[in-house]
């Protein structure tokens, strides 16, 4: 499932946990991790930057990858490394997919408050841009991110992006021998109290058991050895799943995104992107196969 995993790094990367999870997944899934390094040309045109200030960015990536580079070996991992030019984002979304990677590692900032958290950073750009799976993690001190994952929690709608993540969930816990729970959540919270709305809701409800019923059987033969189980429930989706995180201690979450390569196209506080920024856990955000 994981032959290469691409973990973009920073000066700051060597101090969080999102290294040593990497590492660990690495290490579980024998897969091969890089190391890239994105020296920001984009602060100002190619055109006006001199070569030596190119150079001097060029020399602290390879000074930020030796030190990441050292840690990781002393966690089993010999991982390559490469130093590019360009503007992060894009750079680290063309990278992943044109070396083929099967997962990019990013952090997040774990801030509090959907206002302060993410709103631009490169991180949320990679998550909304990247046709390649990533895998988000909270930058917080003294702060443990569980490996390998007991349990994973999948929030789905119905929708052909939402199933692609469910299977490939089912995927990941077979390989890390994890229970998958599935959670379907009715979003109530716009409706009023007439009957109209009231018809509204049980369709909704059968609508959301029918979804997390669906992919139950579809686990059943397409990976007979997860254990999965079901939810449904009302409330603010986003809300909910945080909700879930905790009651069931899971360890990370699991959900499709639409994977349109336009930020402009992408709606700011989508389900996902809440999600990334506020999960305490780590998620791993999955486009759809056409993205």
């Amino acid at each position: 499932m994981y032959d290469e995993i691409l973990l973009p790094v920073d000066e700051s990367t060597t101090e969080t946990a999102v290294l040593y999870h990497a590492a660990e997944f690495a290490n579980a899934t024998d897969a091969d991790l890089t190391l890239l390094y994105v020296a920001d040309t984009d602060v100002l045109s190619l055109d006006v930057l001199q070569q030596d200030v190119i150079d001097a960015l060029e020399e602290f990536g390879e000074e930020v990858l030796e030190d990441t580079e050292g840690v990781l070996e002393s966690l089993g991992v010999s991982p390559r490394t490469d130093v590019v030019q360009g503007t992060p984002a894009q750079t680290i979304v063309d990278y992943a997919e044109s070396y083929d990677y099967d997962l990019v590692v990013m952090p997040t900032h774990g801030r509090q408050g959907l206002s302060r958290a993410l709103l631009g950073s490169v991180t949320e750009k990679v998550v909304r841009l990247s046709t390649v799976p990533v895998l988000t993690a909270r930058m917080r001190e003294a702060e443990d991110l569980v490996f390998p994952y007991e349990r994973v929690l999948v929030p789905v709608d119905g929708s052909d992006p939402a199933r692609h993540a469910a299977q490939y969930a089912l995927d990941l816990a077979s390989v890390l021998d994890a229970t998958v729970h599935v959670l379907s959540v009715v979003n109530d919270t716009h409706l009023g109290m007439d009957v109209g709305s009231s018809a509204v809701e049980e369709a909704l409800q059968a609508a959301a058991e029918e979804t997390v019923e669906s992919i139950e059987a579809n686990a059943a033969d397409a990976a007979p050895d997860v254990d999965v189980r079901t939810h449904v429930d009302r409330g603010a989706p986003a809300r909910t799943i945080l909700e879930y995180v905790d009651d069931l201690d899971v360890h990370a979450v699991v959900m499709g995104t639409t994977g349109r390569r336009s930020v402009a196209r992408v709606l700011l506080g989508s389900v996902a992107e809440k999600t990334v920024r506020t999960a305490p856990v780590p998620v791993v955000t999955v486009p759809r196969p056409d993205a």
